[in-house]
């Protein structure tokens, strides 16, 4: 009988710690991706405004932007471990007082709203801590490269299937059900955690400020113009592109004519690209160059946006969205496994806030843009003109990209 460590792609369960990670994040992630698909349905099932559900996603993701900087610092400085425990239980008291709100028939936007916001603070010092934990969690470091992939893998079979369940659930019991559920989530999370045995952490001594240690960081990136184009790029792309999931409620509603269900639906074949993209990214090669994958998956995307505006018939339009799914996981996979794998072990906590800064600053940002603009000129002319901008940044960036780069033993080790 084959061992696990026979299997390349699942060589990273060798080690006890990650699988109680694996699980314990994998049934965390369905539950907040069922969680937001609820939030959003919500708020546009009671408003009908595009330009609120960018302001909904403004208000989780933008605090995450702002508190990222002492997120960043506390998952170098302080136990990560503490930091998740404590995160989850914060997440899954917010998830109760949701639900509380629906099912009590108390539905009001703006106290969604704020919830959304102590989500978005909660997230600015779960994501690093989380991210960074991976190192702390595998035994043997020669099986990163493989745990990074694989918990990429968790996110976009997340994001494929808990929609889906979303649109089920929201149809059948209402959104209330759905914040219980990704409440209970949080459990996984925290029993795996107790189960896990780690090294006792040994506190870092420092007597800098927070923003002193965290300003460091941007003085390594420019240090490392390698690593810092990369984030450039995908602040440019989270700001005008991938916010294109703002208006998926109103082709879901209005340009196909359906339900919750529709929206889950859609929402899920993008997951199926997604999950796609993650497969193709853990079995690549060793040497594999991997910003020129970037640089192939931003035209892709483009692409895709394009067909997903103009196409009214949905199997084909689903089509389209499984490509744009596919290339848009590749922009964060691809940057976060070059960010982990090229960045100082000492440096890594405040580099990955900066990745997420990119994301969680630019991304809110651009939902609103993209919910007032998408008023005024309709929701598939905003997505075409995003599927045109995506194809902008492929050429902006194509030097730069696709220029062989000299890589280091960690590097080709990470393309294993």
């Amino acid at each position: 009988m084959k061992k696990i460590s026979d299997f390349t792609v699942l060589r990273a369960f060798r080690s006890v710690n990650y699988t109680l990670y694996f699980i314990g994040r994998a049934v965390s992630q369905f539950g907040t991706w069922m969680q937001r698909t609820a939030v959003v349905w919500v708020v546009y099932s009671i408003t009908h405004s595009a330009f609120l559900l960018g302001i909904t996603i403004f208000a989780e993701q933008f605090p995450s932007f702002l508190f990222s900087i002492f997120g960043g610092v506390a998952a170098d400085r302080y136990d990560r471990y503490k930091v998740i425990k404590l995160t989850q239980i914060t997440s899954m008291i917010q998830a109760i007082l949701l639900a509380a709100l629906v099912i009590t028939g108390h539905t009001i936007v703006w106290a969604i709203l704020v919830l959304s916001v102590i989500l978005g603070i909660i997230n600015a010092f779960d994501v690093p801590a989380r991210q960074a934990l991976v190192h702390d969690v595998v035994a043997d470091q020669a099986d990163l490269p493989n745990a990074l992939s694989l918990t990429t893998a968790t996110a976009s079979l997340a994001q494929l299937l808990g929609p889906a369940l979303a649109g089920i659930v929201l149809s059948a019991f209402g959104a209330g059900v759905c914040f219980l559920l990704n409440a209970a989530s949080f459990g996984a999370v925290i029993i795996s955690l107790l189960l896990m045995k780690l090294p006792v952490h040994q506190p870092k001594k420092s007597e800098k400020k927070i923003i002193t240690e965290f300003a460091e960081g941007f003085s390594y990136l420019k240090k490392t113009p390698d690593i810092g184009m990369v984030i450039l790029m995908l602040a440019i792309i989270s700001l005008f592109v991938l916010p294109y999931n703002t208006v998926i409620p109103i082709f879901a509603k209005v340009i196909f004519k359906g339900n919750a269900s529709t929206f889950g639906y859609i929402t899920s074949f993008i997951g199926v690209g997604a999950v796609s993209g993650t497969i193709f990214l853990a079995s690549r090669k060793p040497g594999t160059h991997l910003r020129r994958i970037l640089f192939v998956s931003t035209i892709l995307m483009g692409i895709g946006l394009i067909g997903f505006s103009q196409i009214t018939n949905f199997p084909i339009a689903m089509l389209f969205a499984i490509l744009t799914g596919f290339d848009a996981i590749a922009q964060f996979t691809v940057s976060n496994i070059i960010v982990q794998s090229e960045s100082a072990s000492q440096m890594r906590g405040r580099v990955i806030s900066i990745l997420l800064m990119a994301i969680f600053g630019m991304m809110p940002l651009g939902s609103v843009v993209i919910g007032a603009v998408s008023e005024h000129i309709g929701a598939p002319t905003t997505v075409l003109v995003q599927g045109i901008i995506s194809l902008v940044v492929a050429l902006g960036f194509a030097n730069f990209l696709t220029k062989r780069k000299q890589q280091s033993p960690v590097v080709e080790e990470i393309a294993i």
